[in-house]
């Protein structure tokens, strides 16, 4: 097991030995994952009793720790005090249909939330685990951000013909998936690279960790990113939607680095108006 650093808060301490034990389960269960119980939840959207079990590990763990804390969780909601001052934001599987097919590219997610007032909430930390890899991404507001102990900074490219820029493909609505081919015709000719590994966690902690210049899509929700968005911040990159608001609150997400994140802003933006006009006229 790779070190973590000592710079970890007794919250964080807590959140890493949760997702490491969820993990461990989740490795056993992604080693006999043909023989898994699946059911089907949506079009390419499954859940597996592996899902289940991990969150219910998750659950247990950090309730255990922090009984005053709520939860948002992926497969079970909200729950916990409704006034909560503090919350977790759980997704135990990200990257479910990789999990199913075999492919090691998953992870467990868990931000922490804190309500500022009535109106406002921040992602105070998050972790973001592969156990297959076993990286641990974690980050913390004013600490930075890590890769199990290092430290981590979002890539120094400036061009979007260096840059390589990370997406996920959407499956259900029939609108989106014009959207995205109409981003992905226009970013596509002006960088050396697009990605679509399957799990939008993942991709933000790369973007924090300089392997992707940027990253983009449409339609996430809260479990999605919450750890991913203090990450990319804390590893010295910028999230916003298309339009320079809060990619937390719409679950429209474009990251980068300074130089890159305002071009890719552009390019989607574009691509997402171009759908709308079409569609008007």
């Amino acid at each position: 097991m790779p070190p973590v650093s000592s710079r970890l808060s007794p919250a964080m301490q807590v959140v890493t030995s949760a997702v490491r034990k969820a993990g461990r389960r989740l490795l056993r269960d992604f080693g006999e994952v043909e023989q898994l119980q699946v059911s089907v939840k949506g079009p390419s959207d499954f859940v597996s009793s592996a899902d289940l079990r991990a969150e219910q590990t998750l659950k247990e763990e950090l309730s255990r720790a922090r009984p005053n804390f709520a939860f948002l969780m992926e497969e079970s909601g909200e729950s916990g005090n409704a006034d909560w001052e503090w919350r977790w934001v759980v997704d135990p599987l990200d990257g479910t249909t990789n999990f199913l097919h075999g492919i090691p590219h998953w992870a467990i997610s868990v931000g922490i939330e804190k309500r500022i007032d009535a109106d406002r909430t921040e992602i105070m930390a998050g972790v973001i685990y592969n156990p297959a890899s076993d990286e641990l991404f974690w980050a913390e507001k004013g600490v930075g951000a890590f890769l199990n102990d290092r430290r981590l900074r979002v890539s120094g490219r400036r061009e979007m013909r260096d840059a390589v820029f990370a997406t996920g493909i959407p499956f259900a609505s029939v609108p989106r998936k014009a959207e995205f081919s109409s981003i992905l015709h226009r970013v596509m000719p002006h960088v050396a690279g697009v990605r679509r590994f399957g799990a939008a966690a993942l991709d933000l902690a790369w973007v924090a960790a300089g392997r992707y210049e940027g990253f983009w899509e449409l339609g996430l929700k809260k479990w999605d990113i919450a750890a991913g968005l203090v990450m990319v911040k804390e590893a010295g990159g910028f999230s916003t939607d298309p339009e320079g608001g809060d990619p937390y609150a719409t679950g429209n997400v474009v990251a980068g680095n300074q130089f890159l994140q305002p071009k890719l802003r552009d390019v989607v933006a574009e691509g997402i108006a171009a759908v709308k006009a079409h569609q008007a006229g």
